[in-house]
């Protein structure tokens, strides 16, 4: 048995490397009112060739109550002043839940070793890929920053900073993306595969220059030293610091790329910038909400409010805000049951023990919603997949584990009975044996 499944999550391995690799290739899509991006066409065509092979698990609470989150968020579109993108986030919404369930169905199979070896590959690729058109954008650019908005490869010149974006459309974003590969190389640093991932997530987001991401990721890394033993991850702080300045020291002698010097200035302009404009929307955020308090001003609607009004096309920039603006105190409330069932189902189960990485991600992806717009997001749907297949897994090896002990138990008493009967044989025997000679 145990060799069926080994031989089943190998030959799973390689689509789901392929799957999560196409997850982060977010800058390449096709659009029709909402982008449809690789993945989906991969999960779509999965569903149409192994139609037979799908099966779809039992949802877990945090599900259910996701997704009486998303009803709540589109029906408060019913009041919306702008209807048709109400509509469109919809749709956009119907298609993410529809290739998260083929998705959860692609990787339901398949043990907690492939999944990390997944990650884990995936996490190398999309950080080398992305700090190599980094690379080429700068170079593209004459390593001259001046203009903004402007996009060259894996470049964006934001307000004169050369922010890497990657494979993404959106600096902020990038570390989003890759706080899973950042976290589980962050807790499976024992391998110098892991090790070099961790360094190469660590330099791809501090080139996004993303000021609440690297805030995010810094306490991620002091909650981890936390709950494990501080003085044992010393060698590991230590390395790290030394890679760090190693590639600081090559950036600035050999390519007079001062990053350091970029970092400071961007964190001396949020006393000027209000965190890129942040605060004013997060403003015009809360009183749509004080104005519209119980459905909100409707599903996918603050970026027409906040233009009709204000004449700029912008996001909140707060999915938290976001949501109490757009879809009120209802769909605020579903939201946050959604999130406080994952933390009871995630602390009920082994995994702060023995997988704390999807713990940290959590968090992570959780805190970053505090700086960016995250209704839906391919990434965050990929981290709930593999979240769902560890907590099946552990509830599939509970029930085998309680099966063989009733019938190991039951075994024991089969035998007790037995021997108990035996002895009665034979004592009855010998009691006959002796009045005969008697």
């Amino acid at each position: 048995m145990k060799d069926i499944i080994t031989s089943k999550s190998s030959d799973y391995n390689f689509k789901i490397f392929f799957l999560f690799l196409l997850v982060t290739l977010a800058n390449y899509y096709i659009y029709v009112g909402f982008a449809i991006k690789p993945y989906m066409i991969f999960l779509i065509l999965f569903l149409i060739i192994q139609i037979g092979s799908i099966r779809f698990q039992r949802l877990h609470l945090f599900e259910v109550a996701l997704l009486f989150f998303y009803i709540m968020y589109s029906y408060s579109g019913a009041f919306a002043l702008y209807p048709e993108s109400s509509l469109r986030i919809i749709c956009g919404i119907t298609l993410y839940i529809f290739c998260y369930f083929i998705m959860k169905s692609v990787i339901r199979n398949t043990r907690g070793l492939v999944l990390e070896r997944a990650i884990s590959d995936t996490g190398i690729f999309f950080n080398i890929a992305s700090l190599t058109l980094y690379l080429v954008g700068l170079k593209n650019l004459g390593f001259v920053f001046e203009g903004d908005r402007i996009y060259s490869f894996g470049v964006l010149l934001d307000r004169d900073y050369p922010r890497l974006i990657g494979l993404l459309q959106d600096p902020n974003f990038f570390v989003f993306y890759n706080t899973v590969f950042y976290t589980y190389y962050l807790c499976n640093a024992g391998t110098l595969k892991n090790k070099l991932g961790l360094l190469l997530c660590i330099i791809a987001n501090i080139l996004s220059f993303s000021r609440g991401g690297l805030l995010v990721m810094v306490f991620i890394l002091i909650l981890y030293i936390v709950i494990n033993n501080p003085i044992k991850k010393l060698k590991l702080l230590a390395g790290l610091a030394v890679s760090l300045s190693a590639a600081l020291f090559i950036a600035i002698e050999f390519m007079h790329f001062d990053v350091f010097g970029i970092l400071q200035s961007r964190v001396g302009d949020l006393s000027q910038d209000g965190g890129s404009g942040r605060l004013e929307l997060w403003s015009r955020a809360w009183d749509y909400f004080t104005s519209h308090m119980i459905f909100g001003i409707g599903a996918f609607n603050f970026a027409d409010y906040n233009f009709f009004q204000y004449r700029d096309n912008l996001e909140v920039h707060n999915t938290f805000l976001d949501i109490l603006s757009e879809s009120g105190l209802l769909g605020m409330t579903c939201f946050i049951l959604f999130i406080s069932l994952v933390l009871v189902q995630i602390f009920k189960s082994s995994i702060p023990k023995n997988n704390p990485y999807l713990l940290l991600t959590f968090l992570g992806l959780i805190l970053q919603m505090a700086f960016l717009s995250v209704i839906i997001n391919d990434m965050f749907f990929m981290f709930l997949a593999i979240l769902t297949t560890y907590l099946h897994n552990e509830k599939n090896l509970s029930n085998e584990e309680k099966k063989n002990r009733i019938s190991f138990s039951s075994l024991t008493s089969k035998k007790h009975k037995v021997k108990s009967y035996l002895q009665y044989k034979g004592s009855e025997t010998t009691h006959e044996y002796s009045s005969n000679n008697g």
